[in-house]
């Protein structure tokens, strides 16, 4: 915290006379630290993990004060990173938002919220939206925020369920990377860009079957 606040276990002293643009730096340092904090824990862990085999969990809530779910949530967000791939101008937070995604995708909304200086809860804000794309539009008509006309005519205008199958799809690595850019760029995960490209195959074939 630099030579201006005395830090110790229980607080921080600061000097009455301390400035604004002093003080203005070391809450620049808390955040920094505890935002470092998080991935120290999880590396440590990790370590652990790979040395000590089923005693990581025991002496690591032992050793932290810290709870099993939260060490294990630090730990898996910091094994879908390399090093490389994590970013110093955002949090361990924005991270954990992208986490679950692949990783094309990660880079793709990690670079995006690091040019546009988004907050954690904007960059979830907008990776909700991008992945609610399709699912959100799926079946409205244009301006579909208005309301459903009612009577047995706007009934038979409405669209019915439809049943839903499961497809596996087998992938080599390769074309999953390259799949996975393609759709990130379209700020979709590859699942629903996947499923977008079949629909739009199928209209076509469609098209060339009633021509």
């Amino acid at each position: 915290m630099g030579p201006q606040a005395e830090v110790r276990k229980t607080g921080m002293i600061l000097p009455a006379n301390l400035p604004e643009r002093s003080w203005e730096q070391i809450g620049t340092n808390l955040r920094e630290l505890g935002n470092s904090s998080a991935w120290w824990l999880a590396d440590w862990l990790r370590f652990g993990e790979a040395a000590y085999g089923w005693r990581r969990y025991k002496e690591a809530i032992e050793r932290t004060g810290l709870d099993y779910q939260t060490l294990r949530n630090y730990a898996w967000v910091a094994r879908r990173f390399d090093h490389h791939r994590r970013r110093d101008a955002l949090s361990f937070a924005h991270h954990a938002e992208v986490a679950r995604l692949a990783p094309p995708e990660q880079d793709y909304w990690l670079r995006r919220a690091e040019q546009q200086k988004w907050s954690r809860n904007e960059l979830r804000r907008s990776v909700r939206a991008g992945l609610a794309v399709q699912n959100g539009a799926a079946g409205l008509p244009a301006g579909g925020n208005e309301e459903q006309p009612a009577g047995p005519a706007a009934a038979a205008r409405r669209p019915q369920a439809t049943k839903v199958t499961k497809l596996t799809i087998e992938l080599s690595s390769d074309q999953l990377e390259h799949l996975s850019k393609a759709a990130a760029a379209h700020g979709l995960p590859v699942d629903k860009w996947v499923t977008r490209l079949l629909e739009t195959a199928d209209r076509k074939t469609a098209d060339l079957t009633s021509a």
